[in-house]
């Protein structure tokens, strides 16, 4: 009988998937991948092309429009039934393209944000796609690491998981790489086993890939549940909701009108019904929901060429309200580059270009050999205090590759972020074994009991301890990260590899000095979003002087600010949640901060009423970016874990992105608006005509007349809004705050007052041709009536287009006309709405009659008033809010 993979060595693992240490070769993982496959999961077929054509014709308004043609047909009016069959097919059309289009959008996100993974091939350590991985992939895994496939463990330095998803134990589990031989152990006592979609968190370790895509455990998992459904966005379920409100409401009048026309005797059943339903397609503005989601999916594509990556489209609506931005500050607010800028050795603090390593101090091979810095093709991987250590001694010509295979390591006690050291034992030449020691300063003095000065070891005294700790100090009010470190020299390996055994009795051999310099752009960005409205904080694990120093160079604080505009995590824990959310407007800079300590600091803001943007790049950081309003992972430092608990991902860890970001999120908001107001306007005026035009007991424009005007001016113009560049002062505004909505700031009140302008322009056109007539005859008078308020409501609609453009400003500037898009949409519209009118043939099916060059310039200025007016009702509005 087999043994089962958890029963078996790590070498006969390795040996079971005809893999090795070293990895597979480049030519056998090609040839894996052919015979399993990809490493993802199965997911439901994608809806085809014909199933979305079908799907647009469940929608209300679609069947209102499908009885109407019925209906035509019935009367004996073909050529009706044909055109609004030949719309709604249009519509569907269209309906489907929009819907790709927004698909194609997420799906290009989701591969921006496709998670990684760390594998051995060929003997050489490469980042590789999750879905690329094969069995037998050799897979390096690190704390904050998404385990990307079921693996063997061949190696583990104090790894501990989180497998909760699976096992539904929340406590993380240690890791070893023994044989287990309890027959048939559950999920979670498989502790040689590392299951895909756990996460790592702590220590390190390496496994060969056992089991990828569905032949893993979460694989059996999906192949039981095979994905959820996706759900719309809230932003679409409350599009969706005015939608259906506005159709019961439009469906309710037109119920209306059709009883008032058969009560007063004048239409027969059939006329009446065409009527009301004309009324119905007047009023629903069918292609809200398609364009709002065709201009969020537009918007995320813009945001990922500006390094912003959206994983869920509601975050593009809410970051153009954000009011608060609590940054973490390496790699974000600054360069994540640290660079050697002072040593202090020999009781002397240097600069470092004044310094030359050499073996007579042991300060130099200390800071080589404790370091888990990787090269990689001339390149330093590795955490970026330990890179610049390597970077500082390869510069100054003190070969590390050397150091390293003389004293090469044996063991080790990892980092903690409590103690905060780290530990390594060493190989001396002589036999003997070197323990080095690096750290936070004060952590390190409470173990040493000595100091070298020039060769010579001496006893520690408190003079001594008082010249480090002041140098320590002056050099964390510089801004500078300070490393300490000290060793030891023993016969043997300490046969226990904990911090009170280990790190104790040292001799302190000198500190290191080292800056991460701010980003270039960061501090306009913050000035930016300080004009914007928006509050910048500063989050970080740094030291307070280190902390406040970096903020007042990017102009966060001030001198006068700094000792009360900085709070550390230790000052956060004598504070309760009431004290701390009434004080936190207090406190720009948080620092010795610990991530339980950024909930809290979340929460305090959301209590006042805020929206919240909170950055994160570890494993811990989850909790506080999912509590946050955006939460923003880090995509190049950032764990796998913050990625996936986030709302949006920095390509380039930048701060000064999750300005554009904010930008671009207040641009699609103000273009939603600008395409609702110029729907919501448009639709009302179309139905005062209609209810009007019944009531007066006038011939009515056909549901014919007004599909086409909503196809032509609906569909291009709407969605040209939504590509609008951003007003000039959109980021000298305030956020808008949690309360608002698509029709505040004046939204609702202007689709009131446009509507009733465009209908009553509308209505006029109509009254003057009938009181004055170009044309003799009865049935002319009223044929050209009707086809000058079809031509005046669909132009009225399209000038009003360029109204829209802007809610508040005024359209007459330089940028108008920047829009090409835009501009082609209208050009198109007319053509299509004229040919209606002069097209022979067109305006016999269109039931219209061709105009003289007298009643087009009155339609046209008619039309051209709309602008007119409506610019001069913003000019009112402008002076009041002055």
């Amino acid at each position: 009988m087999d043994k089962k993979i958890w029963e078996l060595t790590a070498d006969e693992v390795l040996k079971k998937e005809e893999s090795q240490r070293t990895g597979l070769s480049n030519a056998e993982v090609e040839k894996r991948t052919e015979k399993y496959g990809k490493n993802v999961l199965a997911t439901k077929g994608k809806t085809t092309l014909l199933q979305k054509f079908i799907e647009q014709f469940k929608d209300l308004m679609i069947i209102v429009l499908l009885v109407a043609a019925l209906i035509s047909v019935f009367v004996g009016e073909g050529v009706d039934a044909i055109i609004i069959l030949l719309v709604v097919v249009l519509n569907a059309i269209f309906g489907v393209f929009q819907e790709s289009k927004a698909e194609e959008a997420i799906d290009a996100l989701k591969g921006l944000a496709a998670p990684q993974a760390h594998v051995r091939r060929d003997g050489r350590v490469q980042t590789v796609k999750s879905e690329e991985i094969v069995p037998g992939d050799i897979v390096i895994l690190e704390a904050g690491d998404i385990v990307p496939a079921d693996l063997r463990l061949i190696e583990s330095a104090s790894m501990k998981m989180e497998e909760a998803a699976l096992t539904g134990e929340s406590v993380p589990v240690n890791k070893t790489i023994n044989v287990i031989e309890e027959e048939n152990p559950a999920l979670g006592d498989r502790k040689n086993m590392a299951f895909m979609n756990s996460n790592v968190t702590f220590g390190r370790g390496e496994g060969v890939v056992t089991g990828t895509g569905m032949q893993t455990e979460v694989g059996r998992i999906a192949d039981l549940i095979n994905n959820a459904e996706e759900t719309t966005t809230p932003l679409q379920q409350n599009l969706a909701k005015l939608s259906k409100t506005l159709t019961w409401l439009i469906l309710a009048i037109a119920v209306i009108v059709f009883i008032v026309g058969m009560v007063r005797g004048q239409e027969t059943i059939i006329d009446m019904l065409l009527t009301a339903i004309s009324l119905a397609v007047a009023a629903i503005p069918e292609g809200l929901p398609a364009i709002v989601t065709i201009t969020l999916a537009l918007g995320t594509q813009r945001m990922a060429k500006r390094h912003a990556i959206i994983r869920k489209l509601p975050a593009v609506e809410t970051l153009g309200s954000t009011e608060i931005i609590a940054s973490d500050k390496t790699g974000t607010l600054t360069q994540n580059k640290m660079t050697v800028e002072k040593v202090f050795i020999d009781n002397q603090l240097l600069d470092s270009k004044d310094v030359t390593p050499d073996a007579n101090h042991k300060l130099y091979d200390l800071m080589i050999l404790n370091n888990d810095t990787k090269k990689i093709d001339s390149e330093l991987v590795g955490d970026p205090t330990e890179t610049a250590l390597i970077a500082f001694n390869d510069e100054k010509d003190y070969t590390t590759d050397h150091v390293i295979s003389q004293y090469p390591r044996v063991a080790e006690v990892p980092f903690d972020s409590e103690r905060k050291l780290m530990s390594t034992v060493n190989k001396l030449t002589d036999g003997k074994y070197l323990l080095t020691v690096k750290g936070a300063p004060d952590e390190l003095l409470k173990r040493t009991t000595s100091y070298v000065v020039n060769g010579e070891i001496l006893p520690m005294d408190e003079a001594e301890l008082r010249q480090i700790r002041d140098t320590n100090h002056e050099l964390a009010t510089q801004a500078i990260r300070v490393l300490g470190f000290a060793y030891q020299v023993s016969d043997e390996v300490p046969t226990v590899l904990e911090s009170d055994v280990v790190e104790k009795d040292l001799i302190f051999a000198g500190l290191i000095g080292m800056i991460d310099p701010e980003r270039v752009e960061v501090a306009q960005a913050v000035q930016e979003a300080h004009e914007a409205g928006i509050r910048t904080l500063m989050i970080t694990g740094d030291h307070r002087d280190t902390a406040g120093a970096i903020a007042k160079r990017l102009g966060m604080i001030t001198d006068a600010e700094i000792d009360t505009a900085v709070i550390t995590g230790a000052e956060l824990d004598q504070q309760t949640d009431a004290e701390l959310a009434k004080n936190v407007e207090d406190y720009v800079v948080y620092a010795r901060v610990a991530p339980e300590h950024k909930v809290r600091i979340v929460n305090a803001w959301q209590k006042k009423g805020k929206i919240v943007a909170m950055t994160g790049d570890g494993v811990n950081d989850a909790p506080s970016l999912k509590q946050a309003d955006i939460g923003i992972a880090m995509g190049i430092t950032g764990t796998e874990v913050s990625k996936g608990a986030s709302d949006m991902v920095l390509a380039d860890d930048n701060f000064a992105t999750i300005v554009v970001a904010v930008e671009e999120g207040r641009k699609v908001f103000a273009n939603i608006q600008k395409a609702i107001q110029y729907l919501l306007s448009a639709n009302l005026g179309e139905v005062l005509t209609l209810f009007v035009m019944t009531m007066m007991g006038w011939q009515i424009l056909a549901p014919v007349h007004i599909l086409w005007i909503n196809l032509v001016t609906d569909t291009f113009p709407a969605i040209a809004l939504g590509l609008e560049p951003a007003e000039k002062n959109i980021m000298k505004q305030k956020p808008r705050g949690k309360k608002s909505s698509f029709l505040s700031g004046g939204v609702s009140s202007n689709i009131i007052y446009q509507g009733l302008l465009e209908g009553i322009i509308t209505l006029f056109v109509y009254a003057m041709a009938l009181r004055f007539p170009d044309h003799a005859g009865e049935a002319q008078i009223h044929a050209d009536a009707l086809t000058m308020a079809f031509a005046t409501l669909g132009l009225i609609q399209l000038f009003h287009a360029f109204n829209s453009k802007s809610i508040h400003g005024s359209i007459f500037s330089a940028t108008t006309l920047k829009n090409k898009f835009f501009n082609w949409s209208i050009l198109v519209s007319f053509i299509l709405l004229a040919m209606t009118i002069v097209v022979p043939g067109l305006n016999d099916l269109f039931h219209v009659s061709n105009l003289n060059l007298h009643q087009w310039t009155i339609v046209i200025l008619s039309s051209i008033s709309m602008i007119v007016i409506v610019e001069v009702v913003k000019l009112i509005q402008r002076s009041l809010k002055k």
